[in-house]
């Protein structure tokens, strides 16, 4: 959620700028802008909508010679998402970017308007930027520090003063990197807005002061200089391409064969890698969105190896009394590691001595620093907004960790080691998924439907196809289809039945042909040899513990396939966000 880009060098500014937010575009925006400055003359050019538009108005426009600028890209928060509350704001002598949110901006604002500060916009950042404006008289950073002892709530903020030519940068429970490059400076909310012009980085830790000009940096904490570790990004440009595909969506659920065999494959050869779960009596398994969808099929995984486990939605977690009354582990899911709700589920964890363990795909993340053990994803980076790849190793994950904890078994371990030559069959059968979006991608409601761990797969299947192609969707359990669900059916309503445990197959078969009954499209996705209904697609029967894995890419590219074929912006939908760093 918003993405931060600054630069200081020897080139003019614009490019590298431009180039940066369009690679942070993954993060979710509604506005964008740019600062640029020489001394104490600046120039601000901000944009609703795409960075096309932003683009489109920088070419119109005369530049100013530059050498130092800010750029920004704005999910509302505070305010409607227009042009006077897009990102940079002004104040006085101080332009100021800002990702995250700043809680006690009402009361701050009202202590600076009592001081005669007027206000143009509705958003926390211009109450940030007027308040580091208000203490500033000569020492910058003191005015920074001070106005960061009084905010309450999270930020990142990159700063220009007039008349000084340098980038000042802070952080607090908002993710911000120092960029390293030849004679050129960086600042950006993640590596992958910089990474065609530095792969070297420092990880800012909180409250740290980074001020930057063309000779260098320095950064200080409570006003001492601190020396930091300058790292290595295994990353390059290419990663970041398309390579044919036409939307990453596509790309990254055609890459699950190659990421769950690079993950999985030294687990395979020496499961002493896993941490050893069976020590403990109680696991909370916490996520949010799809990282909570992939944590209810571990809890039924743990459940099935009588594991006592819960999952809950990080947001309500962090907040709910819990008690840690038995020996308990905390596992923590996040592709970004930088989730600002499940940040706040792990540190409540550690304050109270809990052993927490993350399941991260980013090596360098918050959680993955603050976690006290730590298994990595490879997903590698994923730019779409809708997880898919990094969902699938979560779940792989999370299903070897339950199985750890089981009777050992050559035939699990088999069918992890072929999962990814069956996923391959699965992803290839494009054709049959494209007929079927083709039939349902215009109407308005659809429905997943199943029992026990196929209810959790229902889950992430539905959230899938609302988030990127905006029809209404829903999951049910089966069989709660007859208290209130089953008044939404009507002739021609689209209905996904998911069908692989052998236990229950029956019972979901005739929940399935109720809603048949009442003029349903069923579309059927089993390991069974179903018939009779619209469409049934078959896959291979495997151990419990991959079954998901071998049906959720089914759904995830029927949805791909709908959302194409409505004309929607796939990797970017309305409204969301790739990296949720914000309540």
């Amino acid at each position: 959620m918003c993405g931060i880009v600054g630069y200081v060098g020897e080139k003019h500014p614009i490019k590298i700028l431009l180039d940066g937010l369009k690679c942070l575009e993954y993060r979710g925006y509604d506005s964008s802008g740019v600062v640029l400055q020489n001394n104490s003359d600046s120039q601000i050019i901000k944009s609703v909508g795409k960075i096309s538009n932003l683009e489109e108005k920088i070419n119109n426009e005369k530049l100013i010679d530059s050498k130092i600028g800010l750029a920004h890209t704005r999910w509302a928060t505070h305010g409607e998402a227009n042009l006077v509350n897009a990102h940079p704001h002004k104040v006085g002598k101080v332009t100021l970017v800002h990702n995250g949110i700043i809680e006690n901006a009402k009361e701050l604002k009202e202590k600076l308007i009592d001081e005669g500060v007027e206000f143009l916009t509705d958003t926390d950042t211009e109450v940030a930027c007027a308040l580091i404006n208000h203490y500033y008289d000569k020492d910058i950073k003191k005015a920074i520090e001070k106005a960061c002892s009084e905010i309450v709530g999270s930020y990142a903020f990159g700063i220009i003063v007039d008349g000084v030519d340098e980038i000042y940068a802070i952080r607090k429970d908002s993710p911000l990197i120092l960029g390293i490059g030849d004679n050129e400076y960086f600042i950006a909310s993640d590596i992958s807005a910089i990474i065609n012009y530095t792969n070297k980085y420092i990880l800012l830790d909180e409250n740290e002061l980074v001020e930057m000009n063309g000779d260098g940096y320095k950064i200080t904490s409570n006003g001492k200089e601190v020396k930091k570790e300058v790292l290595v990004a295994n990353m390059d440009a290419s990663s970041k391409e398309k390579n044919g595909y036409p939307h990453f969506m596509l790309k990254e659920i055609m890459e699950e064969p190659v990421v769950l065999e690079k993950t999985l494959k030294p687990i395979l050869s020496d499961m002493s890698l896993l941490p050893d779960l069976k020590k403990y009596e109680e696991i909370h398994i916490i996520g949010c969105g799809s990282a909570y969808y992939a944590g209810m099929i571990g809890k039924s995984l743990f459940e099935e190896n009588g594991v006592r486990a819960i999952v809950e939605v990080a947001s309500e977690y962090r907040y709910k009394k819990v008690l840690y009354d038995r020996k308990t582990l905390v596992i923590l899911i996040s592709q970004s590691g930088e989730t600002a709700d499940t940040i706040a589920a792990m540190r409540k964890a550690n304050e109270n001595d809990i052993d927490t363990l993350a399941i991260v795909n980013v090596k360098t993340s918050t959680i993955a620093r603050e976690s006290k053990k730590q298994i990595f994803i490879e997903a590698g980076p994923e730019i779409a907004v809708a997880t898919t790849k990094a969902y699938i190793l979560q779940v792989a994950i999370l299903s070897l960790l339950a199985y750890s904890c089981g009777e050992s078994s050559n035939k699990v371990i088999k069918d992890f080691k072929d999962l990814p030559g069956l996923l391959r069959e699965v992803l290839d059968r494009k054709d049959e998924y494209f007929k079927i979006a083709k039939e349902i991608y215009k109407r308005d409601n659809i429905f997943f439907i199943g029992r026990k761990l196929d209810y959790s797969i229902c889950m992430e299947g539905s959230l899938k196809l609302k988030e990127v192609s905006y029809i209404h969707s829903e999951a049910y359990q089966a069989g709660e289809l007859k208290h209130g669900t089953i008044s939404l059916i009507e002739e021609g309503t689209p209905v996904f039945g998911i069908i692989t445990e052998d236990d229950i197959r029956e019972k979901t078969i005739s929940n399935v042909e109720e809603v048949k009954s009442r003029g349903a499209k069923v579309i059927i996705v089993t390991n069974s040899n179903i018939e009779g209904y619209d469409h049934v697609i078959k896959v291979k029967k495997v151990s419990k513990y991959v079954q998901s894995l071998l049906v959720v890419p089914v759904l995830q590219l029927i949805a791909y396939e709908v959302a194409k074929l409505r004309g929607c912006d796939i990797d970017k939908p309305r409204n969301l966000a790739k990296s949720v760093t914000v309540e």
